[in-house]
């Protein structure tokens, strides 16, 4: 089975270790990894699609030295391999001006705001991964307990989404 990815990026080492706490429970099944520069996850992601694995979502801060969150989701937004990956804004400090960006450029399906609570992250990581499993048409019956339940039914029910 090929492996599916989480790709978490921040420059602060204390929010990646939080990351990582909050996101143990998808570790069981698919892949967390965290990364502290926006290059480094660049690289991740090329190694991860050298595999023939999966990069499903991509949690990103904004405000990191060399590369900003929305400079790296431009880039993977720009990377056909990538074009099913979600795309998460996490971050305490983009401006307006950062998010619109984000959205329009850098493809976000996801913005929150820090300080997250493990519910919301769970949640919107949940809502991400379902519509990422079924748009890349990934066998989603062992990654279940992963997945929004409620977008799982419309999805085998061919509701609009």
């Amino acid at each position: 089975m090929d492996k599916v990815y989480i790709i978490c990026i921040d420059d602060q080492q204390e929010v990646l270790n939080a990351l990582e706490q909050d996101l143990a429970f998808f570790d069981e099944k698919l892949n967390v990894e965290v990364c502290d520069t926006a290059q480094e996850a660049l690289d991740l992601m090329e190694e991860i699609d050298g595999n023939g694995d999966f990069v499903a979502l991509v949690i990103t801060d904004q405000v990191m030295p060399e590369m900003s969150g929305v400079e790296l989701l431009k880039e993977i937004e720009n990377d056909e391999r990538y074009a099913l990956t979600r795309r998460m804004l996490l971050t305490g400090q983009a401006t307006h001006h950062d998010t619109i960006e984000a959205i329009n450029l850098g493809g976000v399906d996801q913005y929150l705001a820090k300080p997250w609570t493990r519910d919301q992250l769970h949640s919107s990581v949940r809502k991400l991964l379902t519509h990422y499993f079924f748009k890349k048409g990934i066998d989603y019956q062992a990654y279940q307990d992963n997945l929004d339940q409620d977008l799982v039914y419309k999805y085998l029910r061919n509701e609009t989404i």
